[in-house]
């Protein structure tokens, strides 16, 4: 039996003339937790609502767990569970009466409604506020409810976009946690802005920009790049980057601007050294050499903002 929950093929969307989506392809699989990043105004937002069907694609496709969102909607929108950036919560209810209520629509056998309306809430540590208006309860609390209803079926597929918004550090810990745990037997999609929450939670990070993917890579890849130290050299004339081919440890060289480089090697093996005696002995001149180490928030800002000045 296949994994493959959701498949997006050449997806695109318009509004006017602004290409907020723009032809963006990929897979999710069971077990995968999908970290989609970008900018504000980027596309994340509209990537997801199309996802989720609220919002038409104009042109592209999509399936969930094989069902094309367009041509089969009820199929497809049954194996989904949907936070969005604003939880969608009748404040007047109670917790206890908004899940129930969320359980018939998403036709929940009627044996089984009290048992999925405590996992949902046990998962999500709502059970001390089950019979409080959602109004009277905290941002974070309201947060959590919105959680509770897009677990509740037990779908295949969970979309989060911005989750933990509005939480404090223990509670943020609790949903990264929840997210994890869930991770495991479905297949999650995480919109969101706060970098560390991708390394923790996530088994595979996608960058949108200006409505393009941009970067599509596993964590362990990622978590390789960033194991990847680099030194920055600038010198007075050009290098001759073969002199620089022996040194093993040297991963690849980037010629920035001019006489500017950027040599990224394994941190385990630093050539700093090497590479200062291979610069003075070439006459180039060397200006300056300083050693720098990336983090998701450097490939994040280096992506957007070389895609935005190009």
């Amino acid at each position: 039996m296949s994994s493959l929950l959701i498949e997006v093929n050449n997806l695109s969307r318009y509004y006017g003339n602004h290409c907020a989506v723009d032809d963006i392809s990929f897979t999710l699989e069971k077990g995968e937790v999908l970290g989609f990043l970008g900018p504000n105004g980027a596309g994340k937002t509209s990537t997801m609502q199309m996802l989720c069907g609220n919002l038409a694609p104009s042109s592209g496709q999509i399936k969930i767990n094989n069902f094309d969102i367009l041509d089969q909607p009820q199929q497809a929108k049954q194996y989904l569970g949907y936070l969005p950036d604003t939880p969608p919560l009748y404040k007047e209810l109670t917790v206890n009466e908004f899940l129930e209520y969320c359980a018939k629509l998403h036709k929940v056998p009627f044996r089984q409604v009290n048992k999925a309306i405590s996992t949902s809430k046990a998962r999500c540590g709502l059970n001390e506020v089950s019979e409080r208006l959602i109004t009277n309860l905290s941002k974070g609390y309201q947060q959590r409810v919105g959680i509770a209803q897009a677990i509740l079926h037990a779908p295949k597929v969970i979309v989060l976009d911005e989750p933990t918004v509005g939480l404090d550090p223990i509670q943020i810990k609790e949903i990264r946690t929840l997210i994890k745990e869930l991770g495991s037997e479905h297949g999650i999609i995480l919109s969101t802005h706060i970098l560390s929450e991708v390394q923790e939670s996530c088994s595979h990070v996608q960058i949108i920009n200006q409505g393009k993917l941009i970067f599509n890579e596993s964590i362990d890849h990622l978590n390789h790049q960033l194991n990847t130290s680099t030194i920055k050299v600038e010198t007075r004339s050009p290098l001759n980057l073969d002199h620089f081919s022996h040194i093993s440890s040297i991963t690849s060289i980037e010629n920035e601007i001019d006489t500017q480089y950027l040599f990224h090697y394994a941190s385990n093996e630093n050539p700093t050294e090497q590479l200062a005696e291979i610069i003075v002995n070439s006459g180039c001149g060397l200006l300056e050499l300083s050693a720098t180490k990336q983090s998701l928030e450097d490939i994040f800002i280096a992506l957007t903002t070389k895609k935005n000045n190009a």
